[in-house]
């Protein structure tokens, strides 16, 4: 053989070597995220996007069934608003902005309850504890009776997604200290020793295994309410639906 046709031969080896390689990245990017979303509601109302569902990390303490979700609100409140969220989510915040001064006064006229489930696919798609960490943290304000300010305040605070700064845990310590009564030696045990770790990734996995896709995911008595371009949500429409379901 010529030494024009081995290096012809050797070329086209290494091009199909390539090829084989950039194969092989392209569908472990597929196994990292089911889907890129974009939360369309939130583009249309506040521009934000949306974080897809992913299959990567951590599968500590996924045995077992999925927890109860964070409930706020009356028990007996005749519309449930059920929320898919993750802290590292810019469309998350967003979401939060937006609607929580509609939910709560929502909760406290007696209409509306809120089923809250921290999922982690931030975590899972770029890497990092943030998401997990962030959740523990407000699983550990919940138990002290401080979930709604703690909540909303890591929304209000959220890091730039990409910098994991929640992974940190005295940041989240040191904002709690901005919550009257947060800042206990239990608060702080609890966030520095990840007690409710387990109990977010049971969270996070029941969420990778359901039909939903992205977070915010919200549903209004089991139906999607965010999401649809055709028919935006917004605190007026969201007042009328659960207005509708409470029969006013």
């Amino acid at each position: 053989m010529s030494e024009k046709n081995r290096a012809g031969e050797r070329s086209a080896r290494e091009r199909l070597a390539e090829e084989r390689a950039r194969e092989q990245a392209a569908e472990k990017r597929r196994r990292t995220l089911k889907v890129l979303g974009i939360s369309v509601a939130t583009l249309a109302v506040v521009g934000g996007i949306g974080l897809a569902a992913g299959n990567t990390g951590s599968d500590r303490g996924t045995d077992g069934p999925p927890p109860e979700p964070i409930a706020q609100g009356p028990a007996g409140a005749p519309a449930t608003l059920t929320v898919y969220e993750d802290f590292r989510c810019p469309a998350c915040a967003q979401f939060e902005t937006y609607y929580k001064d509609t939910i709560r006064d929502l909760q406290g006229e007696g209409k509306l309850r809120t089923e809250y489930h921290l999922v982690t696919i931030i975590d899972d798609g770029l890497g990092g504890q943030g998401s997990t960490r962030a959740a523990n943290a407000v699983i550990c304000a919940e138990d002290a009776g401080r979930f709604s300010e703690y909540h909303d305040l890591l929304f209000e605070e959220q890091p730039a997604e990409r910098t994991d700064a929640f992974a940190d845990r005295e940041t989240l310590i040191g904002l709690a200290a901005r919550i009257n009564g947060l800042d206990t030696e239990e608060f702080r045990d609890c966030v520095l020793g990840e007690t409710h770790a387990d109990r977010v990734a049971r969270t996070n996995a029941a969420f990778r295994d359901s039909e939903y896709g992205a977070t915010p995911t919200v549903l209004l008595n089991g139906e999607s309410v965010y999401g649809d371009p055709s028919d935006p949500l917004t605190v007026e429409r969201l007042r009328e639906l659960v207005e509708e379901i409470a029969g006013e």
